[in-house]
């Protein structure tokens, strides 16, 4: 009981923090107008807050090895409540900036420790219900946030929207209360240059991916080789590197990273795709896809219960199979009513947060106990990674003007270029599936890893 009482904590905290990281993001046209600022310029207020989380989780991760979970987490969240209180008295650009970097700060805290109390307070095999609990509240806080901001912004001034991520402090004496003292798995000096050639290796390549320069993945390499010899030659390195011998945990990284970068098209291409090809407003696009992100909040759940009753692989077919569904219909239909696209990017949003959920919990059990911290960090900062790519990728792919159609069952005049990139990651979905089947399908068996992690 105490338990389903922590998850619904961390359900929440995940809500807050969902929302916080996308409330402000429709709110920068009009911060550009107020601080007289280029688009450029004001964009910094999502980028700086995306680079410090996304490079956080892994640091936090790392942390708990060190510093006791609900010391840290009450750390992470006192901090993001300090960033939304500058941001609520801001009265220049540089106090609003300064606000967001320490809201991602105490943010980065929240997915590191959330992936990791399933790990240490729930056994194996009712821990896919938990990880669905998690899942749940970042469907809830990803439907809630664009509503929440248009409504704000509408009837006050945007800086109220900093007030919300404030209901964050009431979690901590849950916290306090349910997180017990532990056993820390970790001594000796912490590898801070390690860290700091992480996230260094981590912010290049993205700022490369979103400038679209050469120097600067470049850069991203060449941290990212030191890194490597960092790793090999340190007494107590920041990632352990036996953790990349487990092979297990290792090709779960490699296809989480690429499933989630599929995944994330349903967040870019939609919008894009009802604005462009449908012709909506914007207020009716958010109004398209707000049933999507509920019907995930709503059946998370029973994603949950399907890992720990038929496997991770199970669920992972299953999701993989809705997701193939909605880019098949959304390739083939591309012109057809909003109505319909709504019901499409329903299957396609339930099947990601399924897809999730399978993932997650085969790589938490994939890891030894005390790889787990800086193992699930590394999860939670591929998954960023792999959407800022994805990003990256899907703009330059919708700069291509093409009247050709890949999908011979495809007859509208408009949205050819978006027929095609659907019908290509359907390609993808399934050269994912058959991989992940092969490799993981007869070893697992009601959720848990029969193959124990090197």
């Amino acid at each position: 009981m105490e338990t389903q009482r922590l998850m619904r904590v961390v359900m929440f905290t995940l809500c807050l923090s969902a929302m916080s990281g996308l409330m402000f993001n429709f709110v920068l046209p009009d911060m550009r107008e107020e601080f007289g600022l280029t688009t450029a310029q004001v964009s910094w207020v999502s980028s700086s807050y995306s680079l410090i989380y996304g490079v956080g989780t892994v640091l936090y991760g790392k942390l708990t090895e060190r510093i006791q979970l609900r010391n840290l987490i009450t750390i992470g969240l006192l901090l993001f409540a300090v960033g939304s209180l500058v941001g609520l008295f801001s009265q220049v650009f540089w106090m609003v900036l300064v606000s967001r970097c320490l809201q991602a700060v105490g943010a980065a805290a929240i997915p590191a420790t959330a992936m990791l109390i399933p790990i240490r307070y729930i056994a194996p095999e009712r821990r896919g219900s938990a990880m669905a609990t998690a899942f749940v509240g970042l469907s809830i806080g990803s439907a809630l946030g664009p509503i929440v901001s248009s409504l704000v912004a509408s009837i006050a001034d945007w800086r109220w929207l900093f007030c919300i991520p404030l209901l964050i402090l009431i979690t901590i004496p849950l916290y306090r209360k349910y997180l017990k003292e532990e056993e820390l798995q970790s001594s000796g000096q912490f590898d801070w240059l390690g860290g700091g050639l992480l996230a260094a290796a981590v912010t290049f390549l993205l700022l490369g991916v979103t400038n679209g320069s050469w120097w600067q993945p470049l850069l991203g390499l060449l941290a990212m080789g030191l890194l490597i010899i960092r790793i090999r030659t340190a007494s107590v390195p920041f990632v352990d590197p036996g953790l990349f011998r487990n092979k297990s945990y290792t090709l779960r990284l490699i296809v989480m990273f690429i499933v989630s970068g599929i995944g994330f098209s349903l967040h870019f291409l939609s919008p894009l795709l009802l604005s462009e090809v449908q012709g909506l407003s914007p207020g009716w696009v958010g109004f398209v896809m707000v049933p999507a992100a509920i019907a995930s909040a709503l059946l998370g759940k029973a994603g949950g219960r399907l890992a720990d009753g038929r496997g991770n692989t199970y669920l992972f077919l299953v999701a993989v199979g809705l997701l193939l569904a909605c880019f098949a219909l959304l390739s083939t239909f591309i012109g057809i009513s909003p109505v319909l696209i709504a019901i499409f990017l329903i299957l396609g949003h339930v099947g990601q947060t399924f897809v999730m959920i399978a993932l997650s919990n085969s790589v938490s059990l994939s890891l030894h106990k005390e790889q787990a911290g800086v193992g699930m960090g590394l999860m939670q900062m591929l998954n960023f990674i792999s959407a800022g790519m994805a990003s990256g990728v899907y703009g330059k792919m919708l700069d291509i003007q093409s009247g050709i159609h890949w999908n011979p069952v495809h007859f509208y005049t408009e949205g050819n270029l978006y027929s095609n990139i659907y019908l290509a990651l359907a390609v993808l979905l399934i050269a994912i599936m058959l991989f992940y089947y092969v490799q993981f399908g007869q070893r697992e068996s009601k959720g848990i890893v029969l193959e124990s992690p090197n």
